[in-house]
Order: C-alpha cells, then structure tokens, then sequence
C-alpha cells in the first residue's frame, strides 16, 4: 500500500486567498485632517482651497468610495497640504451638502449630475440678441434654482443689440432681479461693461453659479468680475446662432469684495428630469397662486378641455408663454415616466 493513503484532505495546507482574509471594520478618523473648498475639477484631479487660502491639489482618498465631488464641496483633507509643486494630498471626507445644483441631459434621462454643491445662487446669463433670448431655457433654469433651494438672477447681456422690457415683464413680477450689461470698446482698445456695478454688488459674500448658452457673454462678464480670471472669450457662429465652449469644466473664481463666483460650461439643455414635477409650477408664484385658487383639486394643468383653468387666467403674453412652458415641461415629464 502507497504511504499516500495516510493521508486525507486535512492534511492539506491551503493558503487563504486574498478575498478570504477578515478585512478590519476600523477606518482612520483623521481627526487632523484639514478643512477645504473642490474649487476645479479635472481628470481625478482636485484644485482645493484651504480655508487660510493655500491652494493645494488632492485626489480621492478611497475611504470616499464612490461618492462624487464637484466643485463647491467642502472637504477635510490629509497628507501634504503645504501646496507645494509636484505634491499631492488626500481628500478624506465631504460635508453634508447644503444645496446642490443639478441637471440631467435631457427630460427623459434618468441620470442626474450635480453640477455645483453648496453655492447661494444662480446666475442665468442670457443675451438680448446674438444670441436670441430664450425664455424656455429661462424657465428650465429657475425651476431647477428652486428645485436646489437657491436664488434666482436673471442676467442679461449685450444691452446695445435689444431691448430688455419684455423680459422684465416677464420675471420681475416673479421676484426675479433682472440686471442688463453692456460691453463697450473704449478708443485705446480695452473693454467696459456697463451694469457691472448692480452684478458686483448681489455677489459679495456669496456663492454664485452662472450658466448660460455658449456665446451669451458669460466669460466677459467673468474676466470682469475677477480680472486675472482670463477665461477664453468665444464667438458665436452667424449661420447657427451658436456660440463654441470655451469653458470645459466648472471653476470657482475669487472675487476681489468677497465670495465666489462659478463659471460653468455653456449648454444647450438642462434636463429636469430629477425634478418633482409640482415644483414646475411652484417656480412661478403668479401662475402657483392663479393654480391654488381657480384650478379644481388634483388638477394636471393639461388643458382648458381638461379643467385647468390656468389659460382664462393668463390675460398678458407672459403669463400666457408661462403657461404654455409649464405644460411643456409637465408633458414631456408624463411622457418620460410613461417609459420608465
């Protein structure tokens, strides 16, 4: 008989896989660890900004898993935070967020993206020609500021090349502040912007987004907002009416009296899927109270054929483009949820 025949599995000795081994419960504290602001984004890559102001350039600790940051994200971070060339510290944490500003690519995407966290305000850059005014973006834009428990600024440039009256009408009524900026070219070749002033004034103290078509005027206003910005100026295309990004990602600027300011990229959409369609209305106070008080209960605002009674209400053009935004918006939502 073989000596092997002594033998029996348990007498092998296997050596545990990796996946095996007990993994410890215990994750480091770092109660050390120093408090800061994502101020830009880029390839796993963070630009940070230390409360002291030191800026300093961080990755992901993989204590964070998956959670994502975004610019506006306060952070605690580890390692080398001197900010030194060539260094790199670690981003061990994110607070709660306070806001966050977000959008998905369509009305029909189910996938949301926050595109800034923490921030005060939005700036909705619109020009008055070159342009053309779009008031369904307008619209789109306030819905979601509501939807983020932000305030709202309409901000309308190229003051020289139309009028602003009916935009006033439009969105003052609504508790919107309604500011209009024109750039001249002085005879020595340097730029002025008209309206600046007003602008300056609201953003003191605050984080403020701004988002806008390609092509509104949104990096001029940038540069003179915080003039060492030297955000890339673009040009909009005289057959499609479009401007080409020039900004690629968010940034958070300094400006000079005081708060931030975050530039964003141009867009064509901004996707409300992630919205709860009751807010559509709530952004608009006059056509919410016209709702409250003369639409019957449970009203879907379809159609006058249906009982809303929204349409016998809106006597001005506004108030009518209003109603019609909003019943936009409601349909395109009944129809994404129609296919989820």
């Amino acid at each position: 008989m073989s000596d092997w025949s002594r033998y029996d599995e348990s007498d092998a000795k296997v050596r545990p896989g990796k996946g095996s081994r007990p993994r410890s419960k215990r994750r480091p504290k770092h109660e050390d660890a120093i408090p800061g602001t994502v101020v830009g984004v880029d390839r796993g890559r963070f630009s940070t900004v230390l409360d002291d102001e030191t800026p300093v350039t961080a990755v992901k600790a993989r204590e964070l898993g998956r959670r994502g940051l975004v610019v506006g994200d306060r952070v605690a971070l580890v390692g080398d935070v001197t900010g030194a060339d060539g260094t790199l510290a670690r981003i061990v944490r994110r607070s709660p967020r306070t806001t966050e500003l977000r959008r998905t690519a369509d009305d029909t995407d189910p996938t949301e993206r926050v595109v800034v966290a923490n921030a005060h305000q939005l700036g909705i850059v619109t020009a008055l020609a070159d342009p053309a005014p779009n008031p369904r973006m307008v619209d789109r834009c306030l819905v979601a500021a509501l939807d983020a428990g932000m305030d709202a600024i309409l901000i309308l440039t190229k003051g020289d090349l139309g009028s602003a009256d009916e935009l006033r009408a439009a969105y003052e009524p609504l508790g919107v502040t309604v500011l209009v900026t024109t750039m001249h070219t002085e005879p020595e070749g340097t730029q002025r912007i008209d309206g600046i002033g007003p602008l300056r004034d609201l953003l003191v103290d605050r984080e403020s987004v701004l988002v806008g078509y390609s092509g509104v005027g949104k990096s001029t206003l940038v540069n003179a907002l915080v003039p060492d910005a030297h955000r890339a100026i673009g040009h909009v295309n005289d057959v499609t009416g479009r401007g080409r990004h020039t900004s690629t990602s968010a940034i958070a600027l300094d400006l000079p009296d005081g708060g931030r300011i975050i530039d964003t990229p141009g867009v064509r959409t901004f996707g409300l899927a992630h919205v709860d369609p009751d807010h559509f209305i709530a952004a608009f106070p006059d056509v919410a109270e016209a709702a409250a008080e003369r639409c019957p209960r449970g009203c879907t605002h379809e159609s006058p054929e249906a009982g809303c009674e929204l349409d016998a209400w809106a006597h001005t053009d506004a108030q009518r483009a209003r109603v019609e935004s909003i019943r936009r918006l409601l349909a395109t939502r009944a129809e994404a949820d129609a296919t989820y």
